[in-house]
């Protein structure tokens, strides 16, 4: 690394203005939501007998993978945002980075993963058992996490290798890879293929991959008689379809847009799309509208009451 990285100067980020009390409030909420739902949702399943089958498995390892995602970013641009100190030390900034990309990279596999589950469960229901089964999915959970932490441990590591000028200046809330390559004044040729590439293998593939499952799964469903039936399944697909979409389209622009200008400004929404919005819909989405996990909370809640 370059003697300008040796001194390991902190980081400014300058997505923040001072004294933004709504923002500070808005993002307090956001936050205690999502570790509050995505905790219960989490317990809930690992409690209730009859929720122990590999969709429930699935929701309880994107709603651990949830709490960490958020956990990452938020907690750090509240204490930024309510201090008004916009500053970033060099080893956390890449810290926040790693972990940053490596939940995200996982949470993209896994939601692949759910979505190849369903098509299983309605496309193909007498070889779901089979094809579902325990090791086959706890293995994938596994490639998801295993795949995370190589496409962060890349990532990070060429960007390691950049010089940083100047006062720093980081164009964003966070540490991700877009800005960080904008504010290094040495050539980033080499991490910008890194990133496009692999943004087809964990962005663009598995999102090709969830379309593909749901168009099966939506000309199944098609063929089913009962209108009610149809009107039911086709509710929770188109649910999971916005999620599912909002989270990989603004991951995939968040990751190649150009890294100049005033895209930069539309890399920050997009980051808080996928980095926050998603985290926080996700329990809302995929588990408090369904009447298994209803039914299981209001066991729980029974249960709570009596002791």
């Amino acid at each position: 690394m370059e003697s300008e990285n040796k001194t390991l100067k902190d980081f400014i980020l300058l997505g923040f203005l001072k004294g933004q009390v709504v923002c500070t409030m808005l993002m307090a909420t956001t936050y205690i939501t999502i570790i509050i739902s995505n905790c219960a949702v989490f317990s809930i399943i690992k409690m209730d007998s009859h929720l122990q089958t590999p969709m429930y498995f699935f929701l309880s390892c994107l709603s651990l993978l949830d709490i960490c995602y958020s956990s990452v970013t938020l907690p750090a641009m509240l204490v930024n945002a309510i201090t008004g100190n916009r500053r970033i030390s060099f080893h956390r900034c890449f810290t926040q980075l790693y972990f940053f990309v490596c939940f995200g990279g996982s949470e993209c596999l896994l939601l692949a993963a759910m979505a190849y589950d369903r098509y299983v469960a309605i496309c193909h229901p007498l070889h779901y058992p089979i094809i579902m089964n325990k090791t086959f999915c706890s293995g994938f959970v596994a490639g998801c996490c295993v795949s995370g932490l190589l496409n962060a441990t890349f990532h990070t590591s060429m960007t390691l290798q950049l010089t940083f000028c100047g006062d720093y200046h980081i164009n964003h809330f966070f540490c991700d890879v877009l800005p960080m390559l904008e504010a290094a004044c040495s050539n980033t040729q080499s991490s910008q293929v890194l990133l496009h590439v692999v943004t087809v293998f964990l962005g663009m593939a598995p999102f090709l991959l969830v379309m593909n499952s749901y168009i099966h799964i939506i000309s199944t469903i098609l063929k089913i008689q009962s209108s009610e039936g149809r009107q039911k399944v086709f509710s929770t697909c188109s649910s999971h379809l916005i999620v599912v979409t909002v989270f990989y389209i603004t991951g995939i622009f968040n990751y190649n847009s150009p890294s100049s200008g005033d895209s930069l400004i539309i890399v920050q929404v997009s980051s808080i799309l996928y980095g926050i919005l998603c985290p926080l819909l996700n329990p809302m989405i995929y588990c408090l509208r369904n009447q298994d996990v209803k039914k299981a909370l209001k066991k729980a809640v029974i249960r709570t009451r009596t002791v």
